[in-house]
């Protein structure tokens, strides 16, 4: 199989709140616009609101996000009202990480990699 484009797409029961928070609480960046739905960056992928969720959040289903700075991006969270729902600390495997989630209850990971730890590609 080759994939040419990833997406996650999250079935939101309240689309309008959830598209708030990944545009105006987390910052992403819009990839495109269209009825019924957003799609934004999302590193090397997208993450698409659209369409109307019934259940909620899984437990089984979590974001992972990649930052590069993970105390200035709580800081910043913060800021704009958002509590973690786990402070940052860092993880047995070497990663530094810290719990957010959006008005659904989908639990994201910031995910910082320090220095040193055998995935980081990012040399800055």
């Amino acid at each position: 199989m080759e994939v040419l484009k990833s997406r996650l797409i999250v079935r939101a029961r309240d689309a309008e709140a959830t598209t708030a928070f990944y545009r105006d609480t987390l910052g992403l960046a819009v990839e495109r616009e269209f009825p019924g739905g957003t799609v934004f960056f999302l590193g090397h992928g997208s993450l698409e609101v659209s369409g109307r969720g019934e259940t909620g959040a899984s437990p089984d289903l979590v974001l992972w996000l990649q930052v590069r700075d993970l105390a200035g991006t709580l800081a910043d969270l913060k800021e704009r009202g958002l509590e973690p729902v786990r402070g940052a600390q860092r993880e047995p495997w070497g990663l530094d990480e810290a719990w957010i989630a959006d008005p659904e209850g989908t639990r994201i990971v910031l995910v910082e990699v320090p220095e040193g730890h055998p995935i980081r590609v990012d040399t800055r």
